[in-house]
């Protein structure tokens, strides 16, 4: 699929706000600037903070841990 044909406009639409959202939230609160010095603390902290950002994202979908392991709602 090419950014040129209306098949990628309507998925692009689609998908546009979430995505928007999500890189909001990844950047909330003081996340603007990288914390620490050399590249693997700073790629441990962003991975934490993506998966942090993942794990709230599931939860409010309805995902939930039953002690295991996690389930989603059944659509």
């Amino acid at each position: 699929m090419t950014a040129a044909t209306t098949e990628f406009d309507e998925v692009y639409r689609t998908y546009r706000p979430m995505i928007g959202r999500t890189i909001a939230w990844f950047v909330r609160p003081n996340a603007r600037k990288v914390r620490y010095r050399g590249v693997e603390r700073n790629r441990l902290f962003v991975s934490h903070r993506a998966a942090a950002v993942n794990l709230t994202h599931l939860v409010n979908l309805g995902a939930c841990h039953d002690g295991t392991s996690w389930v989603t709602p059944a659509s």
